[in-house]
């Protein structure tokens, strides 16, 4: 009898200590999406490629947040209307939903209001949101959408972008090998990984890259302990707050899928994920990293990269002659 106690309470205790161990891990788990408004989320998604919200007729949400491609269009910045080059790199949109904010600098509260940005930018999409109004409005089956999601045929940019915010929080990617490795399956990712994982902590990484998403969740100075050099013009939170104190302080970006997410960096100046671990090293934490520890750091990060989004493309409704004409070239 007592031999079952003590056994039972060595069970008990093992469970015990496995979860706490599992509470202190500073990265959690990626949790799967729960639709609970799939008529939305259709429409979110057909409005997400849909390329008539821009002047051209050619550029839509999916144009720079690739979901073939991490989220991203993997170019240092992004192509925008008539070929102007964005001023920064575009982020991925996948798990986005975790970000404290949207954009690098942090200036739309979520996603809902990231989503009405690049529309009227003339950077970006070039139009206007009046236009995609009436855009949308012109095409019948997408009136009998917002009808049977919102309760009546009005369309406008607060349900346009409602509906793309709601189709975005879908886009998380859940069971990574790191992931299973939280879990408890211990064999889930190498014996590199672990090691690179233990670096990650003990260097300080964690202290900005940590949570659901491994980032995302604060705003942190490019180039804490040494300058960051670059020749692109953003000056991150400086830019919404005004304050000189905030010149160069951006978003931490998620580390989640990283290796899909290329080119690093808010200038998107940096290819490799390997120079990108030492770049942050020295500049934010003042450490140098061995070539041992670089491979294993990267194979660490690597092990982040979770189940993408299985995305059937959506089937638009057809222009007519009530729906305003792309202008993809300059007259």
């Amino acid at each position: 009898m007592i031999a079952k106690i003590s056994t039972l309470s060595l069970l008990i205790a093992s469970v015990m200590l496995t979860a706490t161990a599992k509470a202190e891990e500073p990265i959690e788990i990626i949790k799967p999406a729960v639709i609970t408004e799939p008529e939305k989320v259709e429409l979110g998604k057909m409005l997400f490629f849909e390329p008539r919200l821009s002047m051209s007729g050619f550029i839509s949400c999916n144009s720079c947040h690739n979901l073939s491609l991490g989220g991203v269009d993997a170019l240092p910045t992004s192509i925008g209307h008539e070929w102007q080059e964005g001023p920064i790199n575009s982020p991925t949109v996948l798990n986005a939903d975790y970000m404290l904010a949207q954009f690098w600098d942090g200036r739309a509260p979520d996603l809902k209001a990231q989503a009405a940005g690049p529309i009227d930018n003339p950077k970006e999409m070039g139009y206007t949101h009046e236009l995609a109004v009436d855009t949308i409005a012109s095409m019948p089956a997408y009136v009998a959408r917002f009808k049977d999601i919102y309760g009546s045929d009005e369309v406008n940019i607060d349900r346009i972008t409602d509906a793309i915010a709601t189709f975005e929080k879908t886009l998380v990617t859940p069971n990574s090998p790191f992931d299973q490795y939280l879990s408890g399956d211990k064999d889930a990712i190498s014996a590199n990984a672990k090691q690179g994982y233990q670096l990650f902590k003990d260097k300080g990484c964690v202290s900005c890259h940590n949570g659901p998403a491994v980032g995302g969740t604060m705003y942190m100075k490019m180039g804490l302990v040494k300058p960051f050099h670059t020749d692109n013009p953003a000056e991150g939170r400086k830019a919404v707050t005004g304050k000189e104190a905030d010149k160069f302080v951006f978003k931490v970006p998620t580390l989640r899928n990283i290796e899909l997410t290329y080119p690093y960096f808010h200038d998107g100046s940096v290819w490799s994920l390997a120079e990108a671990a030492n770049t942050m090293a020295d500049i934010q934490l003042g450490q140098k990293l061995t070539e041992t520890e670089t491979e294993q750091m990267v194979e660490f990060l690597k092990s982040l990269t979770g189940e993408q989004p299985q995305i059937m493309l959506p089937i638009l409704p057809p222009s007519n002659e009530n729906t305003p004409r792309p202008v993809p070239f300059k007259k």
